[in-house]
C-alpha cells in the first residue's frame, strides 16, 4: 500500500489472537446463552431446592454440576455471576467455576485423545480439579463473608408470568448484552496472551523449567499466559510431553482452565478484588502441592 511493512513477528502475534479468539468464541457464546436461560427460565427457588444447606455439601454438589454444562472457561464467569445473583452460595459458585471448564465431557475426551487415548491423564486431570475445588470452595465459605459482586454489578428481579416466546426473546436479548460485556475481555486477554507468545520464547520457559518443583511453576505460568480453551489446551499440553513430567503437566492442565488471563479479566470485573485474590491464591498453592505428588 504505502510500502509500510509489518514485521514478522507481529503477524505472527496477530495469527495467535486471532485463533484464539475463534477458538473461544463458541463457547462464549454458549456461556452467555446458558447464562441467559438461567437468567430467564431458572428461578431462585428451583435452584435454592436443590442446593445442599450445608457449606461444604453445597461446594461438593457444585463441583460436580460441570458434568451438566459442557462449558469452557471463557464462559463460565457470567454463568456463575448469575447463579450467585439467583442466590447459590458464592463458595459453592466458585467451586462450580473451577472445575466445569475441566470435568466436562467434552473436555476429558479431548484430553483423552491428546494423550494418545489414555485415560490416566484426564483421570488425574478431574481428580485434581475437584480436590482443587472443593478446597478452595471451602476456603471461600469460611473465609469470604462479604459481598462477592462489584458495586456497579446489579441484576433486575422482575418475575413476572411471561408467554413462552416473550421468555425466549428476553433470553436472546439478555445473552447478546453478556456477549458484548464480556467479549471485550476477551479480546483485551487473548491480546496479551497472543502478544506474550509471540515475544516470550517457549525455550526459555523449558530451559527454567527442569526440576520439579520449577517445572510445574513454569507450566503453571504457559497456562496462564497461552490461556487456551480447556478444550484444546490437552493438544498443546501433550506437545510438552518428552520435555516436562506428568506432574508439570498436569500443573498445566488444571491450572489454565481456572485461571487464565482472560479468565482473570472477566473474575475481576465481576466479582470483588479481595475475592479475586482468594480464589487465585488458593488454585495456585493447592494446584501446585498436587502436581508434586506425580
Amino acid at each position: 500500500m504505502f510500502g509500510i511493512t509489518l514485521p514478522q513477528s507481529f503477524l505472527q502475534m496477530n495469527t495467535i489472537f486471532i485463533s484464539i479468539l475463534i477458538e473461544a468464541l463458541p463457547f462464549v457464546t454458549l456461556g452467555v446463552l446458558i447464562s441467559g436461560i438461567i437468567q430467564i427460565f431458572v428461578t431462585e427457588e428451583m435452584i435454592a431446592k436443590i442446593m445442599p444447606k450445608n457449606k461444604i455439601l453445597a461446594v461438593i454438589f457444585a463441583c460436580f454440576l460441570g458434568i451438566l454444562f459442557p462449558s469452557c472457561e471463557c464462559g463460565i464467569v457470567p454463568i456463575v455471576s448469575r447463579l450467585v445473583s439467583k442466590g447459590v452460595p458464592i463458595s459453592a459458585g466458585i467451586a462450580f467455576m473451577l472445575t466445569a471448564p475441566i470435568i466436562n465431557p467434552v473436555v476429558l475426551f479431548a484430553t483423552y485423545i491428546a494423550f494418545g487415548s489414555d485415560w490416566k491423564i484426564a483421570i488425574y486431570r478431574a481428580i485434581g480439579a475437584i480436590v482443587v475445588s472443593i478446597l478452595v470452595g471451602i476456603l471461600i465459605a469460611y473465609g469470604y463473608k462479604d459481598s462477592p459482586f462489584k458495586e456497579q454489578f446489579h441484576h433486575h428481579h422482575v418475575h413476572r408470568e411471561k408467554s413462552l416466546l416473550k421468555k425466549i426473546w428476553q433470553t436472546l436479548e439478555h445473552a447478546v448484552e453478556e456477549f458484548f460485556s464480556m467479549g471485550k475481555y476477551l479480546i483485551i486477554g487473548s491480546l496479551i496472551a497472543a502478544a506474550v507468545q509471540t515475544y516470550v520464547k517457549t525455550a526459555t520457559l523449558v530451559s527454567i523449567g527442569q526440576g520439579p518443583v520449577s517445572s510445574s511453576f513454569v507450566m503453571m505460568t504457559l497456562s496462564f499466559i497461552l490461556s487456551l480453551c480447556s478444550e484444546a489446551d490437552a493438544f498443546i499440553a501433550s506437545s510438552f510431553r518428552t520435555t516436562f513430567s506428568t506432574g508439570s503437566l498436569l500443573a498445566f492442565l488444571v491450572f489454565g482452565p481456572m485461571i487464565d488471563i482472560k479468565n482473570l479479566m472477566m473474575m475481576l470485573a465481576t466479582f470483588k478484588k479481595r475475592l479475586v485474590f482468594m480464589i487465585v491464591t488458593g488454585v495456585t498453592v493447592i494446584v501446585f502441592l498436587y502436581s508434586l505428588l506425580f
